[in-house]
């Protein structure tokens, strides 16, 4: 199997399709678009989609020598399975922003580590730390505006993810502007 196409491989694909759906049925939870489903409801998905099958994707993606990945996958897998388990817990709304701001500065460690892997690597990322941000700020000012934007940023990731899963499985294109730059290239 050829581990170096442009879009990702199995391990790849795997891992944000888990992240993908997972942060789409948070970030709609989040959102109050959908009437009673709040983001607790993605809980169960969360705990064994977002965090067991990312944890193990991330240990997969570690013995097979990829550490970016391998570190991405798991810290997130770490990350969900622990929302998952503790959402609608009872934690304290100051204690819920200080857990998703601490989780929003490994989004933004990833964001920065991905800085080569273009738009679905780091855009992801990048997304998930906007929302995390977000979302953390809004639980401590106990702000619903800004959870709701949290909401909407995470959905948006989601879908991100999932597309850029979706095009490696698919073969569509993962690259914004490439054909334009090759086709100027060859004339």
């Amino acid at each position: 199997m050829d581990n170096e196409v442009a879009a990702g491989n199995t391990t790849s694909t795997l891992g944000h399709l888990a992240l993908g759906l997972t942060l789409l049925a948070f970030g709609l939870g989040g959102t109050g678009v959908i009437d009673n489903v709040a983001a607790a409801d993605a809980a169960g998905l969360a705990t064994w989609v977002g965090g067991v099958t990312l944890f193990l994707v991330g240990l997969l993606a570690l013995r097979a020598g990829d550490k970016g990945e391998g570190t991405a996958f798991a810290a997130l897998g770490a990350f969900w399975f622990t929302w998952g388990t503790a959402a609608g817990g009872g934690a304290s709304a100051d204690a819920v922003g200080v857990f998703l701001l601490l989780w929003a500065l490994l989004a933004l460690t990833l964001t920065l580590a991905a800085s080569g892997s273009g738009l679905f690597g780091q855009g992801v990322y990048g997304l998930l730390f906007v929302a995390l941000l977000l979302l953390g700020i809004g639980a401590l000012a106990d702000n619903g505006g800004l959870a709701k934007a949290g909401g909407w940023v995470a959905a948006v990731a989601g879908l991100v993810a999932w597309y850029g899963a979706t095009a490696a499985v698919a073969g569509w294109p993962t690259a914004l502007g490439r054909a334009n730059r090759s086709a100027a290239a060859a004339s």
